[in-house]
């Protein structure tokens, strides 16, 4: 599918989100540092610096040390990737003394498959912080949801050939940045290749917010009790957006599952929130329900795929701030199209006896319980407040390999 951008609407959304917070004044704007005409800025970056040094961190270079890059086998790519991430290995690959920024993260691995993809675990540190401050398995990190990989691109986000994994976060830290990759497969899982791109000299105070990526699944949810997509943050700001999943089990019954409105409580909110959309096409930039993949900067859904659903919503040009707390949820409504609840001996019959499904109202929307995941973005001020238990591989792994996909999933490792 052939895709059309605006450029200039690109690089304005990149300079907003580099921008993301006064308290975070990183020398690209320093005027006391860089002379005026460095004030041009090529999608938020000066076009040249005399304060902010280019470092990449491949396993050519693995402490990204300043002429040290390419030196294994006499400068002949002696040492391209790490050749096996084993079972169980946790491996650091970027540990980077601030101040600093990370700036583009690309990762690929050898074959993929969904059960592969959803137990390889980043998760990233910053300022000695024991507690990550991302943890999110590895294709929901960049973007797609149930363990795939396909072909898209976003404002932050892209999967050349649905092979290449690439971010483009900014990711600013004062003291200290350390990433890692835990595999958590039950196998060993061969090549593990990485580049990321930073610069130091970065002025980070302590008013700066920090990147943060939380992973959550709930394989079913309860009747009218929505799914928390963020909550347990404290601290000032923004919401940056989310990558939502849905494994449908109304699949084939001729109902729509997205009825359900987007909330979110901002600095104190509690019964009602601030901000209540009107259902979860919407959010995600489409109406009247979700029927083609489509991908733009800052929304989309690269996969309707059956049952399989996932979208992605980057509040870039529409800020979401917060100066103490934040919540953001989403309702498990979907609408069969009648007024009068469903026949308890007819197609939802199952559904109906199982309670996962109900009607309350004389309306075509209907409560239900859903397998729903989410990957969300925000940047906050330290400290991270420690996320709630990671899901484990049992959980992350439930239905998420479709019968013709089975072989693939031996033949990834």
């Amino acid at each position: 599918m052939k895709k059309i951008y605006n450029i200039s609407s690109y690089a304005l959304a990149i300079v907003v989100i580099l921008m993301i917070s006064a308290g975070c004044t990183n020398s690209l704007n320093n005027t006391k540092k860089n002379n005026m005409s460095n004030r041009i800025l090529l999608s938020g970056t000066p076009l040249c610096s005399s304060v902010l040094q280019s470092r990449a961190i491949t396993a050519e270079n693995q402490k990204g040390e300043k002429g040290q890059g390419g030196k294994e086998m006499d400068g002949r790519k002696g040492l391209p990737c790490l050749w096996n991430l084993k079972k169980d290995q946790v491996y650091t690959f970027a540990d980077i003394e601030g101040p600093g920024m990370i700036r583009h993260i690309w990762i690929t691995v050898q074959n993929t498959g969904p059960l592969k993809m959803r137990n390889l675990i980043l998760r990233f540190y910053w300022d000695d912080q024991e507690t990550p401050s991302v943890e999110v398995p590895l294709s929901d990190f960049f973007g797609i949801s149930h363990g795939r990989t396909v072909p898209y691109e976003s404002a932050f986000i892209t999967m050349p050939e649905g092979r290449g994994f690439n971010c483009y976060f900014p990711m600013p830290f004062a003291k200290r940045a350390k990433l890692t990759v835990c595999n958590e497969t039950g196998k060993d899982v061969g090549m593990f290749f990485y580049q990321v791109d930073y610069t130091v000299g970065d002025e980070v105070d302590k008013e700066c917010p920090y990147f943060h990526a939380q992973f959550r699944r709930d394989l079913n949810t309860t009747l009218k009790e929505d799914y928390v997509i963020l909550d347990g943050v404290k601290g000032k700001g923004r919401y940056l957006g989310v990558n939502f999943g849905l494994v449908d089990r109304f699949a084939g019954k001729n109902v729509w599952w997205g009825e359900g409105e987007v909330k979110m409580y901002i600095d104190g909110d509690t019964d009602y929130p601030t901000i209540c959309g009107t259902g979860a096409e919407d959010y995600f930039g489409s109406g009247w329900g979700l029927i083609n993949q489509f991908a733009t900067k800052e929304l989309g859904a690269p996969i309707i795929d059956g049952k399989y659903v996932s979208c992605y919503r980057f509040h870039v040009r529409d800020p979401i701030y917060f100066n103490e707390d934040i919540k953001v949820t989403i309702q498990q409504l979907g609408n069969d199209g009648r007024i009068e609840s469903a026949d308890p001996n007819g197609p939802l019959s199952e559904f109906i006896k199982k309670g996962e499904y109900k009607k309350e109202h004389e309306s075509g929307n209907f409560e239900r319980v859903d397998d729903v995941c989410s990957t969300v973005y925000w940047y906050q001020t330290l400290p991270t407040i420690p996320f709630g238990k990671f899901p484990d591989k049992a959980l992350r792994s439930a239905g998420i390999v479709k019968k013709d996909e089975k072989e693939k999933e031996v033949n990834s490792y």
